[in-house]
């Protein structure tokens, strides 16, 4: 007798999210800098230390796999935030009359480095796309009606989504509670209900997605199912602009598009 193999594991604890597969602590940075539009020579340490750690808190709590380099990161910059709170002496120069090097400068160079590298990265990948042409962006049928004003949709990195999950955790505070007994959704009960979402619309928002959903840990399952059914090639997402409104769009699954957790086809 066989059983037929399930798709997605129900124990949020067997779905392995490796936040290495998605972005670095680096891009988290850079995201942070960019957000605060501040000036990547002159970065407010201690601002971006503060929201940096703020993020490692959320990601651990959604249970995310963290890499040890994302908390080497973090004691860099407690470690470069305590010698800029140190007193500068009136010179620059150091005791051999060398200019004393800003402690920010070191990390300044390997975000300017990483750039060169992800754009580099990224134009590759989409020459790939145009000779593949495997797939239409959603909002080029928009473009040719709009014309040359309207901004293209921008593919989102994890660290927007994060930040806009962020936002939607503040808002349910807000929300009238109601005392219901906690239930835990499966997260590919979850999946399924979100795929039934999407194939009704050509698009959804990112925070329609949560609202039929009071509970945190709905809020963070939902999160969760929507990083997995990324990971598994079933959405694509994307924002107008730096900051504006982020929108899913569920896409036919590529046959090179990996397995569900617990699929014995695809492994781990």
């Amino acid at each position: 007798m066989t059983t037929e193999p399930q798709d997605f594991e129900s124990s949020l604890e067997a779905i392995p999210i490796y936040l290495e597969n998605f972005e670095g602590p680096l891009d988290l940075l850079l995201h942070l800098i960019k957000k605060n539009e501040v000036n990547i020579y002159d970065i407010p340490i201690a601002l971006i230390t503060q929201q940096y750690l703020e993020a490692i808190k959320l990601l651990q709590e959604l249970n995310l796999d963290i890499a040890g380099e994302f908390l080497v990161m973090a004691a860099t910059l407690i470690h470069i935030k305590s010698k800029m709170l140190l007193p500068r002496p009136e010179t620059a120069a150091g005791v051999d009359g060398e200019i004393e090097e800003d402690p920010r400068d070191a990390l300044v160079r390997r975000l300017l480095e990483h750039q060169k590298i992800k754009a580099a990265a990224e134009l590759l990948h989409e020459r790939e796309q145009l000779r593949a042409a495997q797939w239409q962006r959603p909002d080029e049928r928009v473009a040719a009606i709009a014309g040359d004003e309207y901004e293209p949709e921008l593919e989102v990195d994890l660290f927007s989504l994060l930040s806009a999950f962020q936002k939607v955790v503040e808002r349910a505070r807000s929300r009238p509670k109601v005392l219901l007994p906690p239930e835990q959704i499966p997260l590919e009960v979850r999946i399924d209900q979100l795929l039934v979402r999407l194939s009704e619309h050509e698009a959804c928002g990112f925070e329609d997605l949560f609202a039929d959903v009071d509970e945190r840990s709905g809020l963070i399952v939902t999160f969760l199912a929507l990083l997995e059914m990324i990971r598994l090639k079933l959405i694509r997402v994307f924002q107008s602009g730096s900051f504006g409104p982020i929108r899913v769009y569920k896409r036919p699954r590529p046959a090179d598009a990996p397995h569900p957790i617990g699929d014995p086809e695809g492994g781990a």
